[in-house]
């Protein structure tokens, strides 16, 4: 093995003035906007390769990305105690773009009250009033601009109202059932059914790879490093200085004179500061890790959204059947890559609701992505179905689960930083959200049973059995359900004794170290991550510019 200073390009050491640790969802955003006034020296590391295969443009591939291996973490959790001791695969981006270059797209904002609740909790710069303007920042909009939506940022956001009679289905049936129709789920009311906005234009996606990374690429104050896993961060006292990463064989150095800024995601970041010997002492002294700083929260506080599935036959074909086919997924693919048209351009969820688990909530804590295709559980199904007897068409409901009350941690195995951690997400361990996923299961299936589907409706696949009871719904729930893959939490902004960072996101009692991704969040919000994530690197990159301008100072 090697050990050397390095810079990316090969060329001669220097000092940066910021390391960002991630070249993920965040880590592209702030890439961009620290290097824009052309003041700072910036070195971006990813431990991935450059998106540059053209399929990650493809916005049906989205399907498929998260499958992929090379561009992908992998990550299981351990036998899950609340799941029948299941281990639940959790795939996340390492790739240039993380997983917003894999993802399904989806562009949520969540509910005000998810905002002002980190207010209350002592956060007063995160509350709705004060993340709006950066959401209406952040996004190229192609509807009219509006208190709520913004039409000049980096983000392009659209709404896909793909025509097909399953499509009008879902969205009377939730009528039916009582829910109001959402024009915009990222305006000023979260709860009902209607249609999402995507992170597609022009028939493709908009990752911050390309959004924010692209344009800054060609700047000389921007160094990447890709395939340069971060290993742990430089320590002087209370000071970071920089960091040792892992490229192949050789471990590199890499020096910072302002910050260094973790934005690895809640698995990422957690994991390079235990390594660095920041964490509870007692978690740190089981794998052999010196302590450096104690901070008993790094790596608590794990939370994610819990989801399954409703399956059913359609009497109708449904968005994608016709493309099943080898020949005709050819041609599919091909139009959306060549002529960014088609359906191949679209992503099937492009319907959904909002709803309460039980009416006295703030705020909707269940989520439902609809699509009028014959996928389930991630699985093309429609060979089964016709196997079965059935019609070779399909539909289904994802039920998500948005405020879980479990947390659970990640931890590390071992000192060696090339070891997968261990991830413990304790799904569904608290009675609140069996109760809450309980109402989810019923309500999914009493939607499905409204007049809108009568002719259209066919046999109940998923679950294929009929689950009643509150123990066999419990029961089903724990053998069915997975992740839609939104883990946060596990560096989590605050004041109290288990937080990591302060409200500007430095580590509480260091200099010059920051945590900036999803990993920051107090509380899950009642959406999909990807847009607060962005809101998140946006606010940050403000935070760091205006420390800039003052002596850096131990952060309390």
């Amino acid at each position: 093995m090697t050990t050397k200073k390095g810079m990316a390009g090969g060329a001669s050491a220097q000092v940066y003035d910021y390391i960002i640790a991630g070249g993920g969802t965040a880590g592209c955003v702030l890439a961009d906007r620290l290097t824009a006034d052309g003041r700072s020296r910036v070195l971006l590391i990813e431990a991935g390769p450059w998106d540059s295969n053209p399929l990650y443009r493809v916005p049906i591939m989205g399907v498929h990305l998260y499958q992929w291996q090379y561009n992908n973490w992998n990550f299981q959790t351990e036998p899950e105690p609340g799941l029948n001791n299941r281990r639940i695969i959790w795939p996340r981006g390492r790739v240039i773009g993380g997983s917003s270059s894999m993802n399904g797209m989806i562009y949520t904002r969540g509910a005000r009250e998810d905002y002002d609740c980190w207010a209350q909790a002592g956060l007063p710069q995160w509350s709705y009033d004060k993340v709006l303007p950066y959401f209406r920042k952040l996004e190229s909009y192609e509807g009219e601009a509006s208190d709520y939506r913004g039409t000049e940022g980096p983000i392009r956001v659209s709404r896909l109202d793909s025509e097909h009679p399953l499509f009008d289905a879902f969205i009377e049936a939730g009528q039916q059932a009582g829910l109001p129709y959402n024009p915009d789920f990222n305006g000023a009311e979260l709860e009902g059914v209607g249609r999402y906005d995507t992170n597609i234009a022009a028939g493709q996606r908009w990752s911050t790879a390309r959004a924010y990374l692209q344009p800054a690429r060609g700047r000389d104050n921007l160094h990447v490093v890709t395939g340069g896993l971060v290993e742990r961060v430089l320590i002087e006292g209370r000071r970071a200085t920089g960091v040792e990463i892992r490229r192949g064989e050789s471990v590199e150095t890499y020096r910072c004179g302002g910050e260094v800024i973790l934005s690895g995601g809640a698995i990422g970041s957690p994991v390079a500061l235990l390594h660095s010997g920041i964490g509870d002492p007692a978690e740190l002294a089981k794998v052999g890790i010196e302590t450096r700083h104690e901070l008993k929260g790094v790596g608590r506080n794990l939370q994610d959204h819990l989801n399954f599935t409703h399956f059913y036959e359609s009497l109708v074909p449904d968005l994608f059947f016709r493309e099943a086919r080898f020949d005709r997924a050819f041609g599919l693919l091909a139009n959306a890559f060549l002529r960014k048209s088609g359906k191949g351009a679209i992503v099937p969820h492009n319907a959904g609701a909002f709803l309460k688990s039980d009416p006295a909530k703030a705020s909707p804590d269940l989520q439902i992505h609809y699509m009028p295709a014959g996928f389930n559980s991630r699985k093309i199904r429609w060979p089964l179905q016709a196997l079965q007897g059935g019609t070779p068409y399909g539909f289904a409901g994802h039920m998500c689960h948005l405020h879980p009350h479990s947390r659970g941690t990640i931890s590390l195995h071992s000192a060696d930083a090339t070891r997968p951690p261990r991830i413990q997400g304790n799904y569904a361990t608290e009675e609140a959200d069996r109760i809450a996923l309980r109402a989810g299961f019923r309500e999914l299936g009493r939607i499905f049973a409204q007049p809108a589907y009568d002719g259209i409706r066919g046999k109940r696949l998923v679950p294929a059995s009929d689950p009643q009871t509150d123990d066999e719904i419990d029961d089903w729930i724990a053998q069915n359900a997975s992740t839609v893959f939104h883990p946060v939490g596990t560096c989590k902004m605050g004041i109290d004794p288990m937080a990591v960072v302060d409200e500007r996101l430095s580590v509480h009692g260091m200099a010059g170290l920051r945590v900036v991704d999803a990993s920051i969040m107090p509380t899950l919000v009642s959406a999909n991550t990807h847009a607060p994530t962005i809101m998140i690197a946006e606010r940050a990159a403000d935070f760091i510019l205006e420390d800039r301008v003052r002596p850096l100072a131990l952060a309390s």
